[in-house]
């Protein structure tokens, strides 16, 4: 291949950017296409940094190791050398190539099926921006592809000891004594990682599920199995709190002593809180008790997507007080230095899943309360979310192109029964927002062929309800779709 553009390479292969990095089919990820994103990235970097190594990391998907030796062939063609830190959580990476000043790729598809995966790409100071994506698919690649690719170098350890540290010289030492913790390990790059912290700080530590078979755990759809999961262990293991994470570890899940899992805005709403945040940014799909609590100065909400998170942090001003992002699956964005007594805690604006996990625990620890309690003080809103897989992409598009011109129609064809409606929001998907305060968000998925409800009630199983409720009218509508060509 030569002289060709990323962008017609995304069309050929299938491998595009979603909401975070370049995912596709394993079968398309071929080592013509992992070069040439590696090449195309490295090229738009070198405009405005000076580097001599890049930082590299993969999560435990089988196909990880030999999307890493194309991305290493890429950057040794280049004359760059390499930094591999091997399977690592991509906060730990991240933060990595933020100290050394260099920039980073991580292989993962995070969250998103078995038979797909994806590489993420750091710039020295942080994740790559939606200009930096188009700058990359603007690229022209002038080498002949695919170069020959060699065995992965040796690991260094350096970057999860320095991530793991970070955490150690903030918490007090032994801040976590008397704690009994549940690590739900299953194939999440941090297991061993967040077990030894953990330990360190003082907590007994069960591991629980751990397998050799990846695990794609989404935080911001809990399986009922895994929902199950959390009762039976937390009685069976009698836990303060049970620990898990996605594939890359940069969402966290946790549940508190009964087993029940937390939502990742309400964790993030309590991270920032305990870390005396004072401007959040934060998507379109998370909580509105965010809002109504009252504790925060300001409140940003935007896409859904960490490079429209740190987009907005960035143009904050740190002088109106700290600053921080948070995601409706957990991960936590640190945008400014935080001090507790003689410690620091430098920024990480990518989303990390140890902080807020490690945050809820210690301020439970020090108040001397049950996970559970820390909820009491909000306000009664509760979110529910699930998603539809292998929801033609094509058809997603379609049907939300004609939702958008006719709200009130869809609301009829969903039999939503929520009331009257108040209003349509269009920053990602569409939102629908009820007089009666209760909400309805379809979005499709950036990663996957899937599409996503997220539901908001007083409720726990209102939201809950809602979310089965249009799920199941959207399959109705989908098949009618395909088999009339609806629309």
């Amino acid at each position: 291949m030569t002289s060709i553009k990323i962008a017609q390479l995304m069309q050929q292969s299938g491998v595009t950017f979603g909401t975070s990095g370049a995912r596709g089919l394993v079968e398309n990820m071929t080592d013509e296409v992992c070069q040439a994103y590696t090449l195309g990235f490295l090229s738009v970097i070198r405009e405005s940094f000076t580097f001599s190594r890049v930082a590299l990391g993969i999560d435990l998907r089988p196909s990880s190791p030999a999307i890493a030796a194309a991305c290493i062939s890429a950057i040794r063609h280049l004359g760059i050398n390499v930094d591999y830190c091997g399977a690592l959580p991509t906060p730990a990476l991240a933060y990595y190539a933020q100290t050394h000043q260099i920039p980073a790729i991580m292989v993962t598809g995070s969250h998103i099926p078995f038979d797909r995966n994806g590489i993420k790409f750091y710039r020295p100071d942080g994740e790559i921006s939606k200009r930096d994506e188009l700058a990359i698919a603007e690229t022209e690649i002038d080498v002949v592809l695919p170069l020959v690719t060699a065995a992965l170098p040796p690991i260094t350890s350096a970057a999860v000891q320095q991530y793991q540290q970070r955490y150690v010289d903030f918490f007090p030492a032994q801040v976590l004594s008397g704690m009994r913790i549940g690590l739900y390990e299953h194939s999440s790059v941090a297991r061993d990682m967040l077990r030894e912290l953990l330990i360190q700080l003082g907590a007994e530590v069960i591991g629980i599920g751990r397998t050799d078979k990846f695990v794609p755990i989404d935080t911001e759809a809990v399986s009922e199995e895994d929902r199950q999961r959390g009762l039976d262990w937390a009685k069976q293991y009698a836990v303060d709190a049970l620990l898990s994470t996605d594939g890359d570890a940069d969402r966290p899940l946790i549940a508190d002593e009964q087993g029940r899992w937390l939502r990742g805005d309400i964790v993030g709403l309590l991270t920032s809180r305990y870390l005396g945040i004072e401007q959040l940014v934060l998507p379109i799909s998370c909580n509105t008790a965010i809002e109504a609590c009252g504790w925060f100065k300001r409140v940003i909400r935007t896409r859904i997507g960490s490079p429209y998170v740190i987009e907005s942090m960035q143009a904050l001003n740190i002088s109106d007080g700290p600053i921080a992002g948070f995601e409706a699956n957990g991960g936590y964005l640190l945008g400014s230095t935080i001090s507790q007594g003689v410690q620091t805690l430098v920024p990480l604006p990518t989303r990390d899943a140890v902080l807020p996990m490690l945050t809820l625990l210690v301020a439970a620890r020090q108040q001397g309360q049950a996970i559970s309690t820390l909820l009491e003080p909000l306000p009664k809103r509760y979110t529910a979310s699930d998603r539809l897989r292998n929801f033609p992409v094509a058809l997603g598009q379609q049907l939300f192109a004609k939702w958008t011109l006719d709200a009130e129609q869809i609301t009829r064809w969903l039999e939503l029964e929520c009331g009257v409606l108040q209003s349509l929001e269009l920053t990602d998907g569409l939102r629908f927002i009820f007089v009666s305060d209760e909400i309805v968000h379809l979005r499709a998925s950036g990663n996957a062929p899937e599409l996503r409800c997220y539901c908001e009630a007083a409720s726990v199983e209102r939201a809950q309800f809602l979310v089965a409720k249009t799920l199941a009218k959207l399959v109705d509508i989908a098949q009618k779709a395909l088999r009339d060509d609806f629309g």
